[in-house]
């Protein structure tokens, strides 16, 4: 049977605060397992913070998407190495080169993917801003020259760097689905076509967020109809810290990016149990 997880990101978890003291890494993944998430986000490229984590993971019966950054093929080696050794749901491959010519980027994921198949562990690019995924179009080329590389979606990025007009036009709704019949997994954060992340619990924003809701709809069911019938997908709530959160003039954040974690959680849910119906 197909099953959803929820995890909580740990770069999420930075209160980056005056008032309020940074909890530390034991205190944050006792939170969210208490919480009832399923796992953490976190990189997975440094080997003692990696044992550390994994350690905790394991007290708490939780999992993990390993982040990753590499600017070469051979960066993604030891990242690999880590994971064999400290198992994960999957690696989150933020590619973090900037190139203009798709010729260019082509070794680079076919490389990648050639090491995540000889290891066995799934590796999938994330879309993110000043990434190789940066741009929505130059994005979908890619997949027009490599239509099974399987993707991260974090759509919250397309939205801002082409500002789509509200409301969304069909043309714009049909890129989006593109992208979202190539992803294997999500980060969730609610965008408007201004600022990355906004507060989802204002109710003048609910256009936005239920925009969103729309589209993680779509990229759950295309995934149930691409994934194994016992496949897990997995879905980071990633409500950034500043300067991602939007701050008022006392510079902390205007909403408690925890509770708003829990109610995204929620909302994914809902959204997933109505899916299945």
């Amino acid at each position: 049977m197909q099953n959803l997880l929820i995890f909580q990101s740990l770069w999420a978890m930075e209160r980056r605060s005056a008032r309020y003291p940074e909890l530390s890494l034991e205190e944050n993944i006792e939170k969210i397992a208490a919480a009832g998430f399923d796992g953490i986000s976190t990189p997975w490229h440094d080997r003692n913070v990696v044992s550390r984590v994994a350690g905790l993971l394991k007290q708490h019966g939780r999992q993990a998407e390993g982040q990753c950054f590499p600017k070469s093929v051979d960066d993604l080696k030891p990242v690999l190495e880590i994971a064999a050794e400290h198992n994960v749901h999957h690696i989150c491959l933020q590619p973090d080169v900037r190139l203009r010519r798709l010729e260019d980027c082509i070794p680079l994921l076919e490389g990648w993917q050639r090491l995540a198949d000889e290891a066995g562990i799934d590796v999938w690019i994330e879309t993110h801003r000043d990434r190789m995924t940066t741009d929505l179009f130059f994005t979908l080329d890619l997949l027009d020259r490599m239509p099974d590389l399987r993707l991260l979606g974090d759509i919250s990025h397309f939205l801002v760097g082409r500002e789509f007009a509200w409301p969304v036009s069909d043309e714009n709704h049909a890129l989006i689905h593109r992208i979202l019949d190539s992803c294997w997994a999500f980060h969730g954060r609610v965008a408007s076509r201004e600022q990355v992340q906004i507060e989802i619990s204002f109710p003048h924003h609910r256009p936005w967020v239920d925009l969103f809701l729309g589209w993680w709809d779509y990229g759950f069911k295309s995934w149930r109809k691409r994934a194994g019938k016992d496949a897990t997908l997995a879905f980071t709530c990633e409500l950034g810290p500043k300067p991602y959160a939007i701050t008022g003039r006392d510079d902390e954040d205007t909403t408690d990016r925890w509770e708003e974690s829990l109610l995204m959680r929620q909302e994914i849910r809902d959204l997933w149990a109505k899916s299945t119906s």
